[in-house]
């Protein structure tokens, strides 16, 4: 559950990090299925979050054209 609190920021800078990791070209092999499978989840919370961002972006934007 500690995935939901963590901010949008703080999974771009992991990811950023994981980028780097894998283009050192140093990674075991192991290692490197861990690193795409934490990319991989970073990526989502990413994506759900700008998506509910924009949803509510929407809605204030929507209810500014109603008033």
């Amino acid at each position: 559950m500690a995935e939901k609190k963590e901010s949008y920021n703080k999974a771009i800078e992991k990811l950023r990090g994981i980028i780097q990791d894998i283009e050192s070209g140093e990674l075991d092999v192991d290692v490197l299925s861990e690193k795409v499978k934490e990319a991989s989840r970073l990526i989502k919370l990413c994506r759900e979050k700008l998506f509910k961002a924009d949803e509510e972006v929407k809605k204030i934007l929507d209810t500014l054209d109603q008033a």
